[in-house]
């Protein structure tokens, strides 16, 4: 191969070796992301179900005093009742919340992970570490999930 005078000032392109496997890492992505897009989620239809509500509860009164037909109040109450009883059967507020929580707390794991501070500082293996504080993070959730949604349901069991 021949040289030239400008072989010097052009780099070769530097191959680099594809990143290693890294599941606790991916992991802690994954539930970065579901965590996130389900808290936003839940808040949506939490805050959208609650402005249902209370449009239709100021729309009574004025159906009301324009004289409107008695079932228009009657079909608004009976909306009302519906929406709060989607809301208490799917626990949005509840899971909003518990679920940004969580997200949260995975996102204070992955700055301390990043910075290699915090438990992470001098671990032989932070890998191993990270894996096992994300999957007691999220295990913590589910079990809280659980136990939340058996109470609502013994709750809504002795109202029925």
């Amino acid at each position: 191969m021949e040289s030239s005078p400008f072989s010097e000032l052009v780099a070769e392109p530097e191959v680099r070796e594809p990143l290693p496997v890294r599941p606790a890492w991916e992991r802690l992505e994954d539930q970065l992301a579901w965590y996130g897009r389900k808290s936003q989620s839940d808040q949506r239809v939490y805050k959208a179900l609650k402005i249902c509500q209370l449009v239709t509860a100021a729309a009574i009164p004025f159906a009301a005093s324009i004289s409107a037909p008695i079932w228009v109040a009657g079909g608004g109450g009976a909306l009302i009742v519906v929406v709060e009883g989607i809301q208490q059967l799917m626990q949005y507020q509840q899971n909003w919340i518990t679920y940004r929580a969580t997200c949260e707390r995975l996102k204070h794991e992955k700055f301390l992970y990043l910075s290699h501070a915090g438990p992470y500082a001098g671990d032989l293996d932070p890998d191993v570490l990270l894996a096992e504080r994300v999957e007691s993070l999220v295990s913590q959730e589910h079990a809280a999930w659980a136990a939340h949604r058996e109470e609502s349901s013994k709750k809504m069991g002795s109202e029925a």
